[in-house]
């Protein structure tokens, strides 16, 4: 007899229709599987028969063919394990069911044919539901996951035997729900806070431009300055994620497998911070099978990259191209696939190789030249501000006043932020004045003549490249959107300026 199930396969961050077709018929003794399946999808006949047993199913002697269509794409992972369970015993006409094609089907079976978690299973319940499924069954820790896609029913199952058993219509599972306004309503509890920050007003003022503006951001400083301590608590101070913005996050962490049990959303804008000896693959994906990266990990969120310098220059020309478009392109023999990767870029490094500021270091200035050329111009050009992070004063650490807190910072963000989606309403590429093209910066970042002069004068001075001088007028539209200005001024030109550090001859 031949049976039927829906299931479906994570490609990219998308995922696409699978259907597991199951045929019962005589002959010696044998189970096969086609349509490309991985390792892991081949061994899934040995747990899948032992599920069987162990769950009061008979296997069925004779040669068995499951097909995992369409058979032209690679199927990975053990989350066909459950349709092709549901597929055998419906093909040995063990169980009845008129809804085997009404319902999409993912999960690991373990020996006992209980149902374990798989990943990605977010993005097949929005592929469901746009095939206009009736529901989906997911094991019951990715029931909160899939539950935020309304207008799905989705059935969370502990084992093969619940799973029959509700497609039978023996028993009934009332669909996981989950109330997305309660996850969100708790999003910024127990986080670090700005307030606990000691001194560093300046740096403090620059993270809340970058913030306000979706800038990248260079910290420079000796050791113990507080550069890492500062990047943290920079995404506590970003705007809350929007319901998309937290889709799109969450499905991302969802394929990689990060999210924790029972975890329905993210929405804390992500801060991931790879060590050092990152490698390419793992900073913006790959492997044999493209799979997100470190950067794409970041999307919607914050990265951040200490000990700049230290990185290996290849590992930083590859941000190149992410910086600039928003998302990374990995072509591989499997395939090729795009990954978002809107992030923001927040590095650290000390000033020189000894660590001390410029005026006090023992190292030559050849040294700190070939120090600070481990990182490329190109690379330089955009990052919009080079914040140099001072020593922290005694006065400052031992008072016992504290700074202003992150919820107080984050007011003056989101109505920046604000205006900014009031200005690029109906240009769906630019979110923020950082994502901001020629055509927006010719048309939002007009200049008068004092502002022209000044930033003439700094051009010639600093010979700074067109990119350079394009980040300058962001910046400063991102503080006049701050201050509440219409139009950009001689001021907010000037401060902007001072952020192009690394761009003098002599600095520190």
């Amino acid at each position: 007899m031949l049976a039927k199930v829906c299931s479906a396969a994570v490609s990219g961050i998308e995922a696409y229709p699978v259907e597991v077709e199951v045929n019962a018929g005589y002959g010696d003794t044998m189970l096969v599987v086609v349509g490309l399946p991985d390792t892991a999808v081949k061994e899934s006949r040995d747990r899948v028969t032992t599920a069987l047993i162990n769950s009061g199913f008979t296997f069925t002697f004779g040669r068995t063919t499951i097909n995992l269509a369409p058979a032209d794409v690679k199927k990975e992972g053990p989350s066909f394990d459950l349709p092709i369970a549901v597929g055998m015993a419906a093909a040995s006409e063990q169980i009845e069911s008129t809804v085997l094609d009404r319902y999409v089907m993912v999960g690991e079976l373990a020996l006992d044919g209980g149902v374990r978690p798989v990943k990605g299973v977010l993005p097949i319940a929005l592929r469901a539901r746009a095939e206009g499924m009736t529901g989906i069954l997911v094991p019951s820790d990715n029931a909160p996951e899939a539950a935020v896609v309304t207008d799905l029913k989705v059935i969370p199952v502990k084992n093969l035997r619940e799973a029959t058993s509700f497609l039978e219509g023996e028993i009934q599972i009332p669909p996981t729900q989950v109330d997305v306004t309660e996850i969100f309503a708790h999003t910024n509890d127990d986080e670090n806070d700005f307030a606990e920050v000691k001194g560093q007003e300046s740096v403090k003022r620059a993270l809340e431009i970058a913030a306000a503006g979706g800038h990248n951001v260079l910290l420079i400083g000796s050791p113990g300055t507080g550069k890492s301590m500062l990047a943290k608590r920079l995404a506590t101070i970003l705007p809350p994620l929007t319901l998309e913005e937290s889709l799109e996050t969450t499905k991302i962490h969802s394929i990689v497998g990060l999210l924790s049990p029972g975890q329905a959303l993210i929405t804390r804008r992500p801060f991931r911070a790879p060590h050092h000896t990152a490698s390419d693959a793992g900073l913006l994906g790959g492997n044999v099978n493209p799979t997100p990266g470190e950067i794409s990990l970041a999307h919607n969120g914050v990265l951040f990259l200490d000990e700049l310098p230290e990185f290996k220059r290849s590992v930083l020309e590859t941000l190149r191209q992410p910086l600039e478009e928003g998302h990374v392109t990995i072509s591989r023999a499997a395939g090729t696939m795009t990954f978002p990767a809107q992030f923001m870029l927040v590095a650290a490094m000390n000033p020189t190789p000894d660590g001390k500021m410029p005026a006090e270091s023992r190292s030559s200035p050849r040294e700190i030249q070939a120090y600070l050329a481990r990182i490329s111009g190109p690379l330089l050009d955009r990052v919009d501000l080079h914040v140099e992070v001072p020593p922290v004063k005694f006065r400052e650490i031992s008072a016992e006043r504290t700074g202003e807190s992150s919820a107080e910072i984050r007011e003056r963000v989101v109505a920046a932020r604000k205006r900014q989606q009031e200005r690029f309403k109906g240009r769906a590429k630019v979110s923020c004045n950082a994502r901001m093209g020629t055509r927006e910066l010719k048309q939002y970042c007009a200049l008068d003549e004092n502002a022209k002069n000044l930033l003439q004068y700094a051009m010639s001075d600093l010979n700074l490249s067109a990119r350079a001088y394009d980040r300058i007028l962001k910046v400063a539209r991102t503080m006049a959107d701050l201050g509440g200005l219409e139009n950009i001024s001689p001021d907010n030109v000037s401060e902007a300026i001072q952020y192009r550090s690394l761009d003098r001859q002599i600095w520190g």
